[in-house]
């Protein structure tokens, strides 16, 4: 086993302690840098937090914590206190990388194709996609868009930045390199109608009728569709317990145009793509000049050990493009979401943008700037993590005492729905169809599949829905297992 690296020089003139960033975040930082830069080859051991963090003058929780989120992401392997070594599962060359294209994209005509309505609306028990508001954050919104109509900006009464407005794509950068460790500037964030509109134009501009593209397997049906609506060769991926299977890609379809992940919980499954994952798909992606989607949809719920950093925040190829949404985050009336692109993608998207929607809507825009520049909008965050959690772990309790082995459930460490998988001899769409006749909203799992064998189950969401709605709802969805 390799010894302990001498870091002095590796990170001692890395930590600067007269900015403004966090030691934490620093030594995060540079050790990550190190071990996708090949300085802390996989299998090197590093030294004990004790020691080190004698060796950078800092105290050891700060080591400690800046371990443990390494471990978390897959960098190394092993606990603090037992020898922490750089993970071998990463593969070797991740800092050899090509220069970007240059070269600007087609924008192909769009192909008609039916769009799947995942969004219903009600507040049927089980409905994804639901945000709840506490006290304190109607309160704010109210003042700050009373605010905002008391003394208007002039330019929020007429045409705006296609783009969107600077000030708020400036706090959605700030917000992205502090939470997620997205690296982008202000002029690289497109403010879009949603999430679903910033797929839609990437998937415009970036696709060519027949162009292989990658979905995983199962996958979102609204991004199916938008896949066919661009004229695309869909490449069925399977996923796993590790997320997507990069080589069934790869084997299937190397020269693909494209990759569409949902690294963070993919939907529907909610499992976490692994880093020695995450890695391969962007060597993938850089060796075959292809492009990275990360659909980051509902990270900030998080509710075991620290959130995962962005696969955007991890690519040094420039390949990633990273779509985001506070549709899931605040409510999904305010339609505002956001694409943060590589430089050479920025015009051609723009130009698809202004063929459907001039620019975003002003008022929400200014709102949602304060409701970031105030800090409300962690704190609004931290409040609702804790009030999901009360939720999934009521549903999870119920589901337990009133389905029995009928059905199987793991609360999730991510995201606003759990999947539900039934025992053999159950059809979901059959559950799906008597939950629905008695006024739940219970979506089957199988019909998500593409080509993989697919599994029983129904996707429940938690948040959003009142502890004693899901608890009732639970006992009336074991009512339709019985009859099923």
């Amino acid at each position: 086993m390799a010894a302990p690296p001498d870091l002095p020089d590796l990170l001692l003139l890395g930590l600067d302690r007269a900015g403004g960033a966090p030691l934490l975040r620093q030594l995060y930082l540079e050790l990550r840098r190190a071990i996708l830069g090949g300085v802390l080859p996989p299998g090197a051991r590093l030294p004990a937090t004790r020691a080190l963090a004698q060796r950078l003058g800092v105290a050891r929780n700060t080591v400690v914590a800046a371990y443990e989120q390494l471990l978390a992401e897959g960098f190394i392997a092993g606990r603090p206190g037992a020898g922490s070594y750089v993970s071998r599962d990463l593969p070797e060359g991740l800092e050899a990388r090509p220069a970007p294209s240059t070269a600007t994209p087609p924008i192909p005509a769009p192909v008609a194709a039916p769009i799947p309505n995942m969004a219903q609306p009600g507040t049927a028990p089980f409905n994804t996609g639901r945000t709840a508001w506490d006290e304190r954050t109607a309160r704010i919104w109210r003042q700050l868009t009373l605010r905002r109509l008391h003394t208007p900006d002039p330019g929020m009464l007429g045409y705006g930045d296609p783009q969107g407005a600077h000030p708020l794509r400036a706090a959605i950068a700030a917000y992205l390199g502090a939470a997620r460790a997205v690296r982008c500037t202000p002029e690289q964030v497109v403010i879009t109608s949603g999430a679903q509109q910033a797929i839609g134009l990437v998937l415009r501009v970036l696709l060519a009728t027949g162009d292989a593209a990658w979905l995983e397997d199962p996958a979102y049906p609204a991004v199916r569709a938008a896949m066919a609506a661009a004229g695309a060769r869909i490449i069925p991926v399977p996923v796993d317990g590790q997320g997507l299977v990069v080589g069934a890609g790869v084997a299937a379809a190397p020269d693909a145009r494209l990759a569409y992940v949902t690294p963070s919980s993919q939907y529907p499954l909610g499992v976490t793509l692994s880093m020695a994952r995450r890695m391969e798909l962007l060597a993938w992606a850089r060796a075959s000049g292809a492009w990275v989607i990360e659909d980051d949809y509902d990270s900030e719920f998080r509710y075991a050990g620290r959130p995962l950093a962005s696969l955007q925040g991890v690519d040094e190829g420039g390949r990633v493009i990273y779509i985001g949404t506070f549709s899931k985050v605040l409510f999904p009336g305010l339609r505002l979401g956001y694409a943060v692109l590589p430089a050479e993608l920025l015009q051609p998207v723009l130009a698809a943008r202004l063929l459907a929607d001039w620019h975003p809507a002003t008022l929400q825009e200014g709102v949602v700037t304060d409701f970031l520049e105030g800090g409300h909008f962690a704190q609004h965050l931290r409040r609702m993590r804790q009030r999901y959690r009360i939720a999934r772990d009521a549903l999870v309790e119920a589901l337990a005492r009133e389905c029995g082995d009928a059905l199987s459930v793991e609360p999730p460490d991510q995201g606003m729905k759990l999947i539900a998988r039934l025992r053999p001899g159950l059809a979901d769409t059959e559950v799906a169809a008597a939950a629905a006749a008695r006024g739940i909203i219970a979506r089957a799992v199988s019909p998500m599949y593409l080509s993989a064998p697919p599994q029983q189950g129904l996707m429940l969401g938690f948040t959003g829905h009142e502890p004693g709605a899901l608890r009732w709802a639970a006992k009336s969805l074991a009512a339709c297992l019985t009859k099923a």
